[in-house]
């Protein structure tokens, strides 16, 4: 499998890095993401839509929460896969569910964490940390590597 980390964070974006993967991949297609808080909600929807409809699984999680909760975010964006019928799971922790995709993954599947990309930062109500989805997924797989060989 590949791992793949890309700033796709807007129904349009997804759509476009989704599609084009789609074509090159030769197993599942999996998709991690969340929605920013405090922001438009209605792309929480589409984006869902957009998951649910192009990805063989959606791993639902945080992006930048700010001051909304994060589960009220995912539940929004639940609102947009549900009628697509697509697979999907939440993870409100976004190393957990980077390390969900990728103990899911089998050959020929292609990961794609989307939504932060170069960012390397989360932003809470009460503080924001160092988070950097590349750094991450490196990390897991190197962990799920020495545990496998």
């Amino acid at each position: 499998y590949q791992v793949l980390v890309d700033y796709a964070h807007n129904a349009a974006s997804l759509e476009s890095l989704l599609s084009t993967l789609r074509e090159y991949t030769e197993g599942r297609l999996i998709v991690v993401f969340g929605c920013g808080g405090d922001r438009a909600r209605s792309r929480r929807f589409e984006m869902g839509e957009v998951a649910g409809r192009l990805a063989d699984l959606t791993v639902i999680t945080s992006d930048n929460p700010r001051t909304e909760d994060p589960a009220a975010i995912i539940d929004d964006i639940i609102t947009g896969i549900r009628p697509t019928g697509g697979h999907y799971c939440r993870e409100i922790d976004r190393a957990a569910a980077i390390r969900l995709a990728i103990q899911s993954a089998g050959a020929g599947d292609m990961i794609v964490i989307a939504g932060k990309g170069h960012e390397n930062y989360q932003i809470f109500s009460d503080r924001t940390i160092h988070f950097d989805d590349a750094e991450v997924a490196d990390r897991i797989l190197r962990e799920e590597e020495a545990r496998h060989g």
